[in-house]
């Protein structure tokens, strides 16, 4: 089954460029130029992944994304015409998987939404799904779950692939491209705040379900995995 994309954005040759660009790579798609007409479209055909841009009128793709992640963790890569810091931390902290900004490639983007579909997938054997934990720390790597405790922490795809990576060697510290090469494709440059601002969200969400050592830093070198409340 080829994957279904939704694509959000005001500017008519931008969803034209994108449209293009994912049907050539296979996938179907469906285009909106507004906010509130991209919750609709979710909610009447479920896509497989949102590209949503931020800046658009009657609802924008902030506000989108705070609705759908209220019952929803639908993949969402973001775009924006503006490369400030805080605008890609907001929209990565709000929920999203990845941030692309204007003007964009539009190989690179179908690589990013190919590298976060590939991680949203579930794995083989789901019906083996043997949980791995650390601390109150549990994930179940082929439904792609993540624990606290008692408390589900709504990991994004991208997010559940470096706690995962964490994971494998809890005592060994994770450079910042380490993280990368086990979140993106080889072939797509993150910068070293996007790398920081999906820890931060990573340990917000910790943080939220009670637990505060989720995710130590290592200054000058990386990030290793904490106690999880051990």
């Amino acid at each position: 089954m080829a994957h279904r994309i939704l694509v959000a954005d005001d500017d008519p040759h931008i969803r034209e460029v994108i449209c293009f660009a994912l049907e050539k790579a296979g996938m179907v798609v469906d285009a909106v130029g507004d906010g509130a007409s991209a919750l609709a479209q979710a909610e009447r055909k479920p896509p497989d992944l949102m590209v949503l841009d931020v800046g658009m009128p009657r609802m924008d793709g902030l506000e989108v994304c705070r609705e759908l992640r209220k019952t929803s963790r639908l993949p969402i890569l973001f775009l924006s015409a503006r490369d400030e810091e805080i605008d890609r931390i907001l929209g990565l902290e709000m929920g999203g998987d990845d941030y692309v900004t204007k003007p964009f490639s539009p190989r690179e983007l179908v690589a990013r939404v190919n590298v976060i579909l590939r991680r949203a997938r579930p794995e083989p054997d789901a019906d083996e799904d043997e949980p791995v934990s650390h601390g109150r720390l549990t994930l179940r790597p082929a439904s792609r779950a993540a624990r606290f405790g008692e408390t589900d922490l709504g990991l994004t795809a991208i997010e559940f692939s470096i706690v995962r990576r964490l994971l494998a060697r809890p005592a060994h510290v994770l450079t910042r491209a380490q993280i990368v090469d086990a979140s993106h494709a080889a072939n797509i440059h993150i910068s070293d705040r996007t790398v920081d601002s999906h820890i931060r969200n990573i340990r917000a969400k910790f943080v939220a379900a009670g637990c505060t050592d989720a995710i130590e830093t290592v200054h000058g070198v990386g990030f290793r995995l904490g106690r999880c409340g051990a």
